[in-house]
Formats: structure tokens, C-alpha cells, sequence
């Protein structure tokens, strides 16, 4: 077909949201819901792609920023009809404009695209089929099954109100005639405003057929008025994304327990377990497995690696073959080699650590570049602030550091030196030597606690 424009609808309030953020940039799956409708018109690959916006305004705006993007300002929310008419200035005056909302996540490319087609040089409207259809416009269809009206549900006779076809307001619509129907919109109705699917009367009258076409799924029609319609999309959205990891292979303890806030790219054998929650991009490789209630955000863990229950990794790189946890936290600019160990209770952070080496408990290791072959007694801790500068520790291969050692940094470890247990290390410990830095043992006879006084 022709030049296609995209008008997504996005200037509403959201009162039932109870919340001062736009409704529209409430997230689901990790983004805000026009974010996600907005990827989602880019893969039809529109001539010009806009946004109504009016509540919230500028946050609106400075969330979504890309300079492809047109912007028209709904100033009062009037209705859909006037909230497109608010576009005009921006859409072309050939082709078509498909319609959508910002409070309608879900909708799936291939189905606009489906909808898109269908509607050649006419017009095409997106309905839905319900069990309980009271309170929607319904759907009524002329005998060569194109449509020709939407009846809103107060206005239904009781034949009527028997049909279960309803309107979701996605529509595709002619922009050769679309600046006349929006300028011949009424707004005698109840709520005062003027309806975009009141133009679906104006197609017929004109002579232009309207073509329905009901949606595969209900969820990807619904909009968000409050949290809990946000909380049932972002569970239909959950399950969606496990139900494809587990066609592509993926192993899944409960596909109801895994949230998916971004993508997730995997080899083959990845088995994931209960509660674990992924953010932003992260790549698991071949056989990686990732224990309960894990939190990766911004990951890549390379084939054979295996995160334990209770890990939050942000911003790491994981090597091959490491092991990792249980309650570890890699936070950014964490990067370990193949076969590393880090245990319970250990935090690094900004630091580089080499093939085979190992910090197995308690420990704190930041700004530190580990060689291979090291290991890092527990209770160890490498002191890199001093209350205003951060300072490096360099920790050279097969070094041996003893359980509650202080690293004060500045300070290098050369290649096979042996930091004593209890050390407190802030000059340079010599390559292939026994370096103990900490006070002669005392006992003082005689001496008592203090007491409390009575």
C-alpha cells in the first residue's frame, strides 16, 4: 500500500492510575507502556510516526526523545477525535495513518501489519469478540460483511446488544479524506467529546468500505485504565515471553515465576530456576544455569557458567565455566575471566579478575585488577576509598591472600606473593614472598572489662 503515518494517542491523565507519572508511562516489562507501542509502530517501518501528548507534557517528552519522532499537543483532552485532529499538522496529506493508544501495550507488530494490509486505499478497524461485550461500542456489519456502524452500548436495541463483536479503536483510516471527518465530528454526547469512531459513519456515508478485523487475542486490544489491568497485561506479557524461551529451549522450573524486563538471549541447555528476574539486556550462553530469585540486569554469562540462588549481578561480564554465588553481587564494571569463583556473601565491583582465581567468602573487592590463579582468603577487603579519591589495587598472578586481610590502596600484590592471614597491606608485597603485616599478640593480665554502673 502507500505512505503509511503512525498517530499514537497518548495525552490522557489516567486518573484511576492514582499516581502523579503519566498514565502512559507506567511500565510494564521493564519499559514504559508507550515505549513498548512505540517499538512496536517502528517495525511497520512509518513514512512519520507521532505522538498526542498533553498530560504530563514535557516527561512525556524527555522520556521518549528519539528525533524521528513528531509531537502535537493535545492542550485539553477533548475526545480521540480531537486528539487526532491535534496531528493533522504533522501527518501528510497522501496514504494512510494507522491509529493507536499509549495505554495499549500489548498489540503485536504482525497484527498491525495484518491491518495495515486490509485496509488498501479504505478504511480498516481492529475489533475484538467477548463473552461479555456490555459497556463497548458493538460492531454492526452490513450483508457483505464490511462494517457499517459501531453502536455505542447505551444506544444498542436489545438485537443489538446479542452481538458480541466489539470496538477496540485501532483503526486505519485514508488521509485524503481525514482533515473533512475530523472537522465534521460532533460532540453531542454525554461526556461532551468528540469520538474518532464516530469518523467509521462518515467512511460509509462517504462510500468508503470499512473492513473488520478481530484480533487473535483479547490481550492485545487491551488498554490500562488502573494498576490492575496493568498487573494482569504485565502477567499475560510474563507468560508470553517464558512460553517462547520454552519453544526456543529454554529450561524453566515455573514459567509463571520469571519476570522479563528487557531482552534475554540464550544458547542451547540454559536452564533458568524459580523467582530470578532479568533487566535490560542479557545474554546467557550455551548450558548457563541460574539459581532461584537471581536479578541479572545488563549481563553476559558465558556457556557453562552457573549462578547460584540469591546472586544480583549488574552491569558484568561472567566467563566461561565460573561459579557464581550463592547471595554474590557483581555490580558494574565487574569482569571475571573463565573459571572464576566468587562465593557467598562477596561483592566486586569495577574490577577485572583472571582465569581460575577465586574469592570464595565475605569478601569486598573494588577497583582491583586480579590476575589468574589468585586466591582471596575470606574476610578480605581491598580499602579503595579514602573518604574524597578512589585508588586501584593491583593483585599479580598466583598471589595467596589470607583471610581478613586489609588491601589498602594504592597498593600492588606482585605475581606469587603470599599475604599472611590478618595482614594489613599498604606498600608493595614482594614477588614470590611471605608478607605479614599486623601487630605482635599481647595479653595484659590483670585487666577487666568495663562495667555498666548501677
Amino acid at each position: 500500500m502507500n505512505l503509511l503515518s503512525v498517530a499514537i494517542l497518548a495525552a490522557g491523565k489516567g486518573k484511576r492510575m492514582y499516581s502523579r507519572l503519566p498514565k502512559v508511562l507506567h511500565k510494564i516489562g521493564g519499559a514504559p507502556m508507550l515505549s513498548r507501542v512505540v517499538a512496536t509502530a517502528r517495525t511497520l517501518k512509518p513514512a512519520k510516526l507521532v505522538i498526542v501528548y498533553g498530560h504530563g507534557g514535557e516527561q512525556v517528552r524527555e522520556t521518549l526523545r528519539d528525533a524521528d519522532l513528531g509531537w502535537a499537543l493535545q492542550a485539553e483532552q477533548l475526545g480521540t477525535g480531537h486528539a487526532l485532529k491535534m496531528a493533522l499538522s504533522e501527518l501528510p496529506a497522501d496514504g494512510h495513518t494507522l491509529v493507536l493508544y499509549g495505554d495499549v501495550p500489548l498489540t503485536r507488530a504482525d497484527t498491525l501489519s495484518e491491518l495495515v494490509a486490509l485496509a488498501g486505499d479504505e478504511v480498516a478497524l481492529l475489533t475484538d469478540t467477548l463473552a461479555n461485550p456490555s459497556g463497548y461500542g458493538r460492531i454492526v456489519r452490513g450483508s457483505d460483511g464490511a462494517i457499517a456502524a459501531i453502536v455505542e452500548d447505551k444506544d444498542c436495541s436489545a438485537e443489538q446488544r446479542e452481538i458480541t463483536e466489539i470496538n477496540t479503536g485501532m483503526l486505519v483510516l485514508p488521509n485524503r479524506h481525514l482533515a473533512r471527518w475530523l472537522e465534521e465530528l460532533k460532540n453531542g454526547n454525554a461526556q461532551g467529546e468528540y469520538y474518532l469512531t464516530d469518523v467509521i459513519a462518515l467512511a460509509v456515508r462517504d462510500g468508503v468500505r470499512v473492513h473488520g478485523m478481530k484480533v487473535a487475542d483479547s490481550w492485545q486490544a487491551a488498554g490500562v485504565n488502573n494498576k490492575v489491568q496493568l498487573a494482569e497485561l504485565e502477567r499475560i506479557l510474563q507468560l508470553n515471553q517464558a512460553h517462547e524461551l520454552l519453544v526456543n529451549g529454554v529450561g524453566l522450573a515455573d514459567p509463571a515465576r520469571i519476570d522479563i524486563r528487557g531482552t534475554l538471549s540464550h544458547g542451547q541447555d540454559v536452564l533458568i530456576d524459580v523467582g530470578c528476574v532479568f533487566e535490560g539486556q542479557v545474554e546467557l550462553g550455551e548450558g548457563v544455569e541460574i539459581g532461584a530469585y537471581c536479578v541479572l540486569k545488563n549481563v553476559r554469562v558465558a556457556a557453562g557458567s552457573k549462578i547460584a540462588p540469591y546472586s544480583h549481578l549488574e552491569d558484568a561480564v561472567v566467563g566461561e565455566a565460573c561459579r557464581i554465588g550463592p547471595y554474590a553481587r557483581l555490580r558494574p564494571g565487574a569482569e571475571l575471566a573463565a573459571h572464576v569463583h566468587v562465593g557467598n556473601f562477596v561483592e566486586i565491583k569495577k574490577s577485572v579478575v583472571g582465569e581460575g582465581s577465586k574469592v570464595n567468602h565475605l569478601s569486598y573487592i573494588g577497583d582491583t585488577d586480579i590476575g589468574s590463579q589468585v586466591n582471596v582468603g575470606a574476610g578480605t577487603v581491598t580499602c579503595n576509598y579514602d573518604g574524597v579519591n578512589k585508588f586501584r589495587t593491583v593483585i599479580g598472578d598466583n598471589v595467596f591472600v589470607g583471610s581478613g586481610s586489609m588491601l589498602v590502596a594504592p597498593v600492588t600484590l606482585e605475581a606469587g606473593a603470599t599475604i599472611a592471614a590478618g595482614s594489613v597491606i599498604s606498600k608493595t608485597a614482594p614477588a614470590g614472598q611471605l608478607t605479614v603485616a599486623r601487630a605482635r599478640q599481647t595479653s595484659i593480665p590483670g585487666w577487666k572489662r568495663p562495667q555498666k554502673k548501677s
